[in-house]
């Protein structure tokens, strides 16, 4: 199976709920921004709105850090409304609900569960030019936690600021990182 890392999004036009209103989204939509997809299985279920709801409580930061979060089931855009409407939990989302129900997104990012036509849970994060920086899939037990994806984007994005430097576990903002080189080796 060939990594998913450093590898370009496909090329992609969904629906969207957004805002209280239906758009379209496409790659393009993402380019120059770093962006966060957050595959899940289906509306109206019991994990999910958890995620989902952290995610929303969380978006601001991701806002500030200048990321743009999309989720993402097999759901129509008319479903995420529906749900949108009727659960507290899901009311608090202010970021764009993709639609995919023909599954296209979730089998280009390799979340797709043919026999149930739902996606695993898989975080995927994008740098602007469109690159794969971030991928994680999780069985649909194991809920996420949005505080820990907000720490892997800060490394990112540090990262990506800093190109001789790396981020060692449990890193945050302010920590010291590494600087590979032949001096290190063997005395970490």
């Amino acid at each position: 199976m060939a990594s998913i890392i450093n590898s370009k999004v496909p090329e992609f036009k969904v629906q969207a709920f957004h805002n209280n209103d239906f758009r379209t989204v496409t790659e393009k939509d993402l380019t120059g921004k770093w962006s966060v997809f957050f595959f899940y299985p289906a509306d109206f279920t019991f994990v999910c709105p958890t995620e989902l709801g952290d995610m929303a409580d969380k978006y601001a930061a991701f806002q500030k850090m200048g990321v743009e979060v999309y989720s993402i089931s097999t759901d129509t855009h008319f479903t995420h409304k529906a749900w949108h409407d009727t659960s507290e939990t899901i009311k608090k989302i202010k970021y764009p609900m993709l639609a995919d129900p023909t599954g296209h997104l979730s089998k280009s990012f390799g979340v797709y569960i043919d026999e149930a036509g739902l996606a695993y849970r898989g975080t995927f994060l994008i740098n602007p030019e469109g690159l794969i920086k971030l991928a994680e899939i999780n069985d649909n037990g194991i809920g996420r936690n949005a505080d820990e994806l907000i720490r892997k984007v800060q490394a990112a994005q540090f990262v990506a600021a800093h190109p001789n430097e790396v981020c060692p576990a449990k890193w945050t903002p302010g920590d010291k990182t590494l600087k590979p080189g032949l001096d290190l080796v063997g005395k970490i």
